[in-house]
C-alpha cells in the first residue's frame, strides 16, 4: 500500500488505538487517534482525515452499536462523503448491513486480520481519491460551462497583425506558457482566448482572472481556494482559480500588477506545481498551460527590481506582442466597419457607412485607448446619429496631449501624473474605465492612484 492518505481513529480502548496506529503508520501518510468522539467534529474541521475507522460501542460492556451509528450520522451531517469504516467486537449481519446503509464504508471486526485490514483502509483512501476528482471533474465541467469564451473574431490585415498572425500559428499545437504584451484595448484577451481554442486543451477549462481588479488580500482565497472555516465567511469550501482550470488553460490578466507578496505566492505554486487551499494542509497537484497578460513595461519592472526575474522566466517561454491601433494603418476602418454593423443591428439604426471625412479623421487620431477605445466611439456615434452614414461630427475625439494642453515645463512625477489623471477624467466624462483605459493602466490601479493623490 503507498504511503498516501491521513487516517483518524475513535475508540475508547486505548490498547486499540495504540496498535492501530502502530500498524498503520509505515503505510499512510498521517495518523491521529482520540478516545473521544465528540472531538470528532475538531478533528474533521482541522486534519481533514480521508478516512475514519470508528468504533461502534463507547461504553463498557455495550454491544448495541447505536452509540457509532449516531455519530457516523453527525460525520455524515459534517460531510456527506466521508469515508467512514466502522470496527466492532460485535460484528453480525445485521449491524453490517445496516452500517452500509447508512453511509458506512466497511466493516471491520475486532480482533482483525492484519492483511485484510490493511486492504481494507487502502480501498477506502482510493474511494476518497476517487470522490475528490469526481468533484474536481465536476467544478471543471461547470466552469467550462460557464466561463468558456467565445470562439474570437480577430480582424486585421495589416503588416503587424499578419505577423502576429503568423506567430499564433505556430504555436498552436504547444503547450508553452505565453506573455501577451500590449497596450490597453489592443485586445490581448482575444489573443488568449484564440490561443485557447488552437491548443491541445481546447477541451478542457479555460479561467480568466483579472488581477488587477483582485486586491493583496484576497489574492491566496481567489487563485488556491480555501476550505470551509479557514476564516469567518467560509461557510463551504471552495476551489480556487488554479485547481478549477487544471487540465486546461489558467489566463491571468494584468500581471505587471502584481505586488512582491503576490508575486511571490503565485512562483511557489507554478515551481512547484501544487498548491494548498487556505486552511488546508494538504497539498493539491495542479496541470495548468499558463496565458499571461500585461500592458506594463514588465521587462522593465523586472530591471528595476519591481517584478520578479523567476516569475518572469516562468511565465515568459513564448512573448507576443500585440500592436497599437496607430501602427495598424487602414485596420482602423475595418474595425470601425465592422463595430458600425454590430452596432446597428443592436440599437436597429439603418446606418449603413462611414463618410470620407469621417474615415480621415478616425485614421488621424491617436487611439490612446486603442481597439476599445475606437469600439466605444463607434456605439456612441450610432446610439446618437439620424443619418444613414457617420460623419466626422458624430466623433467627438478629444486628444489626451496635444497642443493647447498644461506647458510641461513641470517635470515633476506626482503633480504629471495627477494631471494625467484628471485629464483622462475629464476626457472621458468621469467614466473610470475609459479613463483607465487612456491611460494605459488598469482600473484597480487607477483607484490606488486617486487614493494615493486624495490623502
Amino acid at each position: 500500500m503507498d504511503k498516501h492518505g491521513k487516517i483518524l481513529i475513535i475508540d475508547d480502548n486505548e490498547d486499540i488505538l495504540f496498535a492501530l496506529n502502530l500498524l498503520l503508520q509505515p503505510y499512510v501518510e498521517k495518523v491521529k487517534v482520540t478516545t473521544q468522539p465528540e472531538r470528532i467534529e475538531y478533528f474533521m474541521a482541522s486534519f481533514h482525515p480521508d478516512v475514519i475507522l470508528l468504533d461502534m460501542n463507547f461504553h463498557k460492556d455495550a454491544s448495541s452499536g447505536e452509540e457509532g451509528f449516531v455519530w457516523l450520522k453527525r460525520i455524515r451531517e459534517i460531510d456527506p462523503q466521508a469515508i467512514v469504516i466502522f470496527i466492532t467486537a460485535y460484528a453480525d449481519t445485521e449491524k453490517a448491513v445496516r452500517a452500509i446503509k447508512e453511509g458506512a464504508t466497511d466493516f471491520i471486526p475486532k480482533p482483525w486480520e492484519k492483511d485484510k485490514l490493511l486492504a481494507t483502509v487502502s480501498s477506502a483512501i482510493s474511494l476518497r481519491k476517487s470522490h475528490n476528482e469526481v468533484n474536481q471533474l465536476k467544478q471543471q465541467v461547470a466552469a467550462l460551462e460557464s466561463n468558456r469564451p467565445p470562439l474570437p473574431e480577430i480582424i486585421g490585415e495589416s503588416e503587424s497583425m499578419q505577423k502576429l498572425f503568423h506567430e499564433m500559428d505556430r504555436l498552436k499545437d504547444t503547450d508553452a506558457n505565453i506573455l501577451i504584451l500590449g497596450e490597453n484595448g489592443t485586445g490581448k484577451d482575444l489573443i488568449a482566448n484564440f490561443l485557447y481554442y488552437s491548443s491541445p486543451r481546447v477541451n478542457k477549462p479555460f479561467v480568466h482572472i483579472d488581477l488587477g481588479s483582485i486586491p493583496e488580500q484576497l489574492f491566496e482565497s481567489e487563485l488556491f481556494g480555501y476550505e470551509k472555516g479557514a476564516f469567518t465567511d467560509a461557510k463551504k469550501d471552495k476551489p480556487g482559480r488554479f485547481e478549477i482550470a487544471s487540465g486546461g488553460t489558467l489566463f491571468l490578466d494584468e500581471i505587471g500588477n502584481l505586488t512582491p507578496t503576490m508575486q511571490a505566492k503565485l512562483l511557489t505554486a507554478l515551481e512547484k506545481k501544487q498548491i494548498i487551499r487556505l486552511g488546508a494542509t494538504r497539498p493539491i497537484r495542479i496541470d495548468v498551460r499558463l496565458i499571461c497578460a500585461t500592458n506594463a513595461d514588465i521587462h522593465s519592472q523586472a530591471a528595476q527590481g519591481d517584478f520578479r526575474q523567476d516569475l518572469l522566466y516562468r511565465i515568459n517561454t513564448v512573448q507576443l506582442h500585440v500592436p497599437p491601433l496607430r501602427e495598424r494603418g487602414n485596420d482602423i476602418l475595418l474595425l470601425a466597419d465592422h463595430f458600425l454593423h454590430l452596432y446597428a443591428r443592436k440599437y436597429k439604426k439603418e446606418i449603413k457607412n462611414i463618410a470620407p471625412s469621417a474615415q480621415r479623421k478616425l485614421k488621424e487620431y491617436a487611439w490612446q485607448g486603442n481597439v476599445r477605445e475606437l469600439q466605444h466611439a463607434i456605439e456612441r456615434a450610432v446610439i446618437l446619429s439620424g443619418a444613414y452614414t457617420l460623419t466626422a461630427d458624430d466623433f467627438m475625439l478629444v486628444p489626451v496631449q496635444g497642443p493647447g494642453k498644461k506647458k510641461t515645463d513641470n517635470l515633476n512625477l506626482e503633480e504629471l501624473e495627477r494631471s494625467a489623471i484628471e485629464q483622462a477624467l475629464k476626457v472621458s466624462g468621469g467614466n473610470m474605465s475609459q479613463a483607465a483605459d487612456l491611460l494605459g493602466i488598469s482600473r484597480f490601479s487607477l483607484y490606488r492612484k486617486i487614493e494615493k493623490h486624495t490623502t
